[in-house]
């Protein structure tokens, strides 16, 4: 089987495996695995950060880093089908407490004009106060999307004459740094928090990272153990992460390149597609699911009419090839 459906099917490569089993390892939940410290600092430097956290997963990471920034019963303004509101399961409302309100946008883009619409930071006790933005780079349900440089640049002015704060859900921002030669660093510079995922497009077997202040990131730690999330030796899984940084960045652009090439096959405009992520519409999705199955290729419905295919390292040229011809002949 060739597996389009996600980013996070991947498996770790020998060098990865290599570097798990030689990780050095403590115990994290006393701060004292020295691989996960790595990872941390490594992550945060990266990011032009001063600190971070290690979790289990992008969701976390986000809960985490969004919690930092929107106490009970305030809110949090973020684009309709952003991930911390479509895929988190409502976690930042059933756990955190926190509302949020949304914009639209085709691309997933920040609208600057219809934030600017909904930010209320203090409209008195009636009201629900706005005390965060959330922006996700690339945007996963949008095919990709990265976010313009011009948008985030209007976003950070426009929280800061607001007095808001801005989220970063960078789950594949590693994807945008390719796609765009922009520095990491650039990339994240419109967020107070942010979350960062490893085992998406860097291909590690699990983990993401929250970032912020040293004093986010502290109080995170006790939310993380709050949440059962604490773990002990975890620096075998740290260690993937270090890898991952380190050898599977620059090869995002081939996922890219499959990511094109299906596009193009499947009849997709390969302009709108700009990293590793093909939207296909049709009025049968789940018929197209099933019928590439039965050719040996798994895609994924992400809505009754839309079909997602996500390229990623353990695809190659000539799967992408064939995993292209047999979505044509799905649709």
């Amino acid at each position: 089987m060739i597996d389009l459906r996600s980013d996070t099917v991947t498996k770790p490569t020998e060098g990865m495996r290599a570097a798990m089993a030689a990780g050095e390892v403590g115990d994290d939940v006393y701060a004292e695995d020295p691989t996960v410290r790595e990872l941390e600092e490594r992550v945060a430097e990266l990011f032009g950060f001063e600190a971070a956290l290690f979790t289990v997963t992008g969701s976390l990471a986000n809960l985490l880093a969004v919690r930092a920034l929107v106490g009970v019963g305030e809110e949090i303004l973020c684009e309709s089908s952003a991930h911390i509101a479509r895929a988190e399961l409502g976690a930042h409302g059933a756990i955190t407490g926190l509302t949020m309100r949304t914009w639209t946008h085709p691309l997933g883009y920040a609208a600057l004009e219809a934030v600017e619409r909904l930010i209320a930071p203090d409209m008195g006790p009636f009201f629900v106060a706005t005390k965060a933005v959330s922006v996700e780079n690339t945007h996963n349900f949008a095919g990709g999307r990265v976010q313009p440089a011009a948008a985030l640049d209007g976003l950070r002015l426009l929280a800061d004459r607001s007095k808001v704060s801005v989220h970063l859900d960078g789950a594949r921002i590693w994807n945008a740094h390719i796609a765009t030669g922009h520095g990491l660093s650039e990339l994240a510079a419109v967020a107070d928090t942010m979350g960062v995922c490893l085992s998406k497009g860097l291909g590690a077997p699990v983990g993401s990272l929250m970032l912020g202040s040293p004093e986010q990131v502290a109080e995170a730690r006790v939310w993380r153990k709050r949440l059962g999330g604490g773990w002990r030796q975890a620096g075998i899984l740290a260690a993937a992460g270090l890898y991952a940084v380190e050898h599977h960045i620059e090869r995002l652009a081939d996922d890219h390149a499959h990511a094109k090439l299906i596009a193009e096959v499947a009849g997709v405009d390969p302009a709108t597609v700009e990293t590793n992520i093909v939207v296909i519409s049709t009025d049968d999705a789940a018929g197209v699911v099933a019928r590439c199955r039965e050719q040996g290729v798994l895609v994924g419905a992400v809505g009754a009419r839309v079909v997602r295919a996500v390229t990623h390292l353990d695809v190659s040229t000539e799967d992408a090839d064939r995993a292209a011809s047999a979505i044509a002949k799905a649709l």
